[in-house]
């Protein structure tokens, strides 16, 4: 039984030292902010369209987590672009 103690403390352990991970500093991770109500209107009017048929992103994706994102958010990412100098998406916080 002692074995199996430890093999659970280990596993609590290995989630915690994940979940303190900030994934925002990491270099390859791009800049994500949560668009306010009137700047997620004038998007959806852009592109008209509505925000269910924007590209998903799970709201347990561990970005999503860090900002804080809700089901129902838009999203605009900002990556950096070799030919366009600077690249926008936008994504669609759904249910994990």
């Amino acid at each position: 039984m002692p074995k199996l103690r430890a093999k659970v403390v280990k596993k609590d352990k290995e989630i915690e030292d994940k979940e303190s991970f900030e994934p925002m500093t990491h270099f390859f991770v791009p800049h994500h902010e949560i668009l306010g109500k009137s700047e997620a209107d004038e998007i959806m009017a852009s592109y008209n369209a509505r925000p269910e048929q924007m590209p998903f992103i799970s709201s347990s994706d561990p970005v999503m987590r860090s900002i804080s994102a809700q089901p129902g958010d838009l999203i605009r990412i900002t990556r950096k672009s070799e030919t366009a100098g600077e690249a926008r998406y936008y994504r669609y916080v759904v249910e994990a």
